[in-house]
């Protein structure tokens, strides 16, 4: 069987999908978004990421688990590039992904207004779906995600910012 440069090229992805993110283990790295390219020359792959914000600290891990990937699949002659734009956003977080953050306990990100002054979405609990949270602080486990209480079932909860 010969594989054609596309066909391989769909083989990284494949592989690339079956990498979790390190910090929410329910979605994969493609899901999350910071996957943008993928290209095979014949003698070099490059795969092309972007980082969910300057600084995130998750991205040296994402290189080092993408590396082991390939490595994995055969691929010594591997380049990760990092690019920063087009900025990434959770608008490329897949829908069933955004089910998935929910049932693991983060609430996902809601789109807010475009004005600066406007109050915050409502955030809804992620374990009994009430919209009657409140903002425990801006920062949560990472800088992408925020701490709320639930002032129904008193649960904590982290929500997944939009960007």
């Amino acid at each position: 069987m010969v594989t054609t440069l596309s066909g391989i090229e769909e083989l990284v992805w494949e592989r690339l999908s079956l990498i979790p993110d390190p910090e929410i283990p329910v979605i994969s790295i493609l899901e999350l978004g910071i996957v943008r390219d993928v290209h095979y020359d014949g003698e070099m792959l490059e795969i092309i990421i972007t980082p969910t914000y300057t600084g995130c600290p998750a991205m040296n891990l994402f290189v080092a688990e993408i590396k082991a990937a390939m490595h994995d699949q055969g691929f010594d002659n591997l380049k990760v590039t990092t690019v920063y734009s087009p900025a990434w956003t959770t608008d490329l977080i897949p829908a069933d992904a955004m089910e998935r953050l929910k049932k693991y306990g983060i609430a996902p990100p809601v789109k807010g207004s475009d004005d600066p002054f406007a109050p915050p979405p409502a955030i809804h609990c992620p374990h009994c779906g009430s919209e009657h949270t409140n903002l425990v602080s801006q920062f949560g486990a990472t800088a992408c995600k925020s701490l709320y209480t639930c002032n129904d079932c008193k649960e904590p909860f982290e929500y997944f910012k939009h960007f």
